[in-house]
Parts: structure tokens; C-alpha cells; sequence
């Protein structure tokens, strides 16, 4: 399998969101809509002016396949070591289970080691067992226990 792996592009949003909605959480909480709410291009401006950000999409014969975000944190706690918190981390319905999201988070992982971080960290769905067992294959533990507050409606 021959992967590309590059960062995003205007033109790729529409597609990068139509890969967040492609689930069962996903469509609950994404919307894909043609024009895209204005929402998600700020973000994505934001998401590239920011240096410590990177959106990475996956391409395969040109096609977007697969994607996520990459922030990389500065901490005063473990003697003032960076974090890679990997995000959003999607692999398109007809490319799944073909070692894409594997390569993803290799290179993921690859690229916080040489930004010099010290940890790589990850949240995931407690209602996505799939994802939880295929972190700990990649060799990641449940280390901690995750809180969320949501502050305004979607």
C-alpha cells in the first residue's frame, strides 16, 4: 500500500469533514453540508496559523483516505517536556482495515519524537471499544481518567 502523507488544505475540508461525520458518533455531532458551516474553515485557519498544530490528511492513489491533528503542547511538569496530543484521528469506510490507521499513527508518533516530546497522549470515545483495543495494540495504556465540560450547545 502506497500512503502520502501531507498537511491539509482548504480544499481538502470538505472532505476531512465528511471523514469526521462518517460514524456512528460522528453523524450525531459533525455536518457535512455543502456549503461547509463557516465554522469549521475557522477552525481550520486557526488549526494552520498555529504552529504547534499540524492537520495531516492520507492520501492513496489521490484520494483522501485518512487524517488527524497533531498539537504539540508545552508543559512545566515533567521538567518542562512537550506532548504530542494526537486528534481526530479518522480512516475513510472503504480503507479501514488496511493498515492505514496503523501507518497514521506510526508517523504520528515519528513526528512527536522529532518534535522532542516526551509523551504522545490520546482521547478516545469510551463508546468506540474498536479504537480503545487498537490504541492499546499500538501501545498506548489508560493511564488516567478523562473529564470533559461542555460549554456551549453544537
Amino acid at each position: 500500500m502506497s500512503l502520502r502523507f501531507r498537511l491539509a488544505r482548504t480544499s481538502d475540508l470538505p472532505r476531512l469533514v465528511h471523514l469526521l461525520a462518517d460514524d456512528d458518533l460522528g453523524v450525531t455531532r459533525e455536518e457535512a453540508s455543502d456549503p461547509l458551516d463557516q465554522r469549521y474553515v475557522d477552525a481550520f485557519e486557526s488549526i494552520w496559523s498555529d504552529a504547534n498544530n499540524e492537520l495531516v490528511v492520507v492520501e492513496r492513489d489521490g484520494e483522501v483516505v485518512g487524517m488527524c491533528q497533531l498539537t504539540f503542547i508545552p508543559y512545566l511538569t515533567h521538567r518542562g517536556s512537550w506532548r504530542c496530543l494526537i486528534e481526530g484521528v479518522r480512516v475513510a469506510r472503504e480503507a479501514r482495515g488496511e493498515g492505514v490507521g496503523r501507518e497514521i499513527m506510526t508517523r504520528a508518533i515519528s513526528r512527536a519524537r522529532a518534535r522532542k516530546c516526551a509523551i504522545v497522549q490520546l482521547t478516545s470515545d469510551k463508546q468506540r471499544p474498536e479504537a480503545l483495543r487498537f490504541y492499546e495494540l499500538m501501545g498506548f495504556s489508560s493511564t488516567h481518567e478523562g473529564f470533559k465540560l461542555r460549554l456551549d450547545p453544537l
